[in-house]
């Protein structure tokens, strides 16, 4: 064993995405990492925590991190490459690791003789499923070495059963090798947002409860353009009806990224909704609990998603969520939600006018959804990790 005695076990974390909190890999870092430090007693486990960049995280007893880069400095996938794939196995062999637990899908690979099990969390494979994700060299090798890397893993734990299939129907893995663990949200959209909040959250974005609200990212995948098409039909049918609000889109836009992100201000004014539309641009996540209490419906018919944790976020507020029957959103929604075909406007059209002129079902998926998100926890998710780490090391 290559820990300090017979009895201990040295875990090493690939943990780079605490340096990105807004992204969705970013939040799972470091909310399991909030509850392994709260939960983990066992003084015979340390673990250490590896980092491109130094974040401000107060660290537990047995707990430590590493801050390096390789000599190449410039924050792009190069040095995402090199840092994942030569420096990292590395400074895990220096510090005798018996386990790494890469918190992402990453191109790092340990060799058999170093004696370390790898386990990896793997949130989907997108990039193989969207093809013009990978449109210039450097994405296409980094996905290709990420899954090289996957299919040489110890053990993966899946986010959903549907990342799960993916993985088995496209990269050939052994199922066996397999585990799905349901990931949840940030603490902070579980609990209860004061009335006090909500006038601060609606006075600052100058906006009236009751919004049609779509969040989550402005990725072509995500949807955003078809939520806007829908409603030019609700629009133009119904006008200012009773039961028809305003939409409120949040997410930063970067028409630059195009053809990868929707240039959702142009969409607007293509469809000359200017005055029904508010777009808010970045929001931290601070003031996001608020913006989804106050929405009579959360709108997300993203193409796909490896989880879908916006959905989760809207449910935990109790706010009514229209989404995609496919990919895993399913898995999360259960029947707590309603579904749509992401890729028909005229069928989003017609489920959010139902969803809408209809309050007795606002009020049921807004109490069926806030149970459901009972379901999802940290807790379960963080000992399921200590068990696995601790199984595959004395396997």
């Amino acid at each position: 064993m290559m820990g300090y005695n017979n009895n201990m076990i040295k875990v090493g974390i690939n943990a780079s995405f605490l340096r990105k909190q807004n992204t969705g890999i970013g939040q799972v870092s470091i909310n399991f990492l909030r509850k392994l430090m709260e939960i983990s007693n066992d003084k015979e486990v340390e673990f250490v925590l590896y980092l491109e960049e130094d974040v401000d995280f107060d660290l537990a007893d047995g707990f430590s991190k590493r801050v390096f880069l390789p000599v190449y400095k410039r924050d792009d996938l190069i040095r995402k490459i090199w840092w994942e794939k030569f420096s990292l196995p590395r400074r895990i062999k220096k510090d005798k690791c018996d386990v790494l637990l890469s918190l992402y899908q990453s191109t790092t690979t340990v060799q058999l003789h170093m004696g370390v099990k790898h386990i990896m969390i793997v949130h989907d494979i997108i990039p193989r499923l969207f093809p013009e994700y990978l449109n210039n060299w450097r994405k296409k090798l980094y996905q290709w070495l990420t899954e090289r890397a996957i299919k040489k893993v110890d053990k993966i734990i899946a986010v959903s059963h549907r990342t799960e299939k993916d993985l088995i129907a496209h990269l050939g893995i052994d199922a066996k090798k397999i585990t799905v663990s349901y990931i949840d949200v940030d603490e902070i959209y579980k609990k209860e947002v004061s009335e006090k909040e909500s006038q601060r959250i609606l006075k600052k974005y100058n906006l009236e409860a009751g919004y049609i609200y779509s969040g989550g990212g402005l990725e072509i995948r995500k949807n955003t353009e078809n939520i806007l098409r829908a409603y030019k039909i609700l629009f133009e049918a119904y006008g200012h009806a009773s039961w028809l609000p305003k939409v409120v889109v949040s997410g930063k836009m970067m028409p630059e990224l195009a053809p990868l992100v929707t240039d959702v201000s142009a969409a607007v004014k293509g469809l000359g909704l200017e005055k029904e539309v508010s777009l808010l641009g970045f929001v931290a996540q601070e003031d996001l609990p608020a913006l989804y209490k106050n929405a009579s419906v959360f709108v997300y018919p993203s193409l796909y998603e490896g989880f879908g944790l916006p959905v989760l976020e809207a449910m935990s507020q109790g706010t009514p969520v229209i989404t995609s029957k496919t990919s895993s959103l399913p898995e999360v929604g259960s029947d707590s939600v309603v579904y749509c075909n992401p890729k028909s406007v005229d069928d989003l059209a017609m489920v959010m006018k139902n969803v809408l002129m209809n309050n007795h079902l606002l009020g049921a998926l807004s109490l069926k959804g806030k149970e459901r998100s009972t379901h999802f926890s940290w807790d379960k998710f963080t000992e399921k990790m200590m068990n696995i780490i601790i199984n595959e090391k004395y396997k």
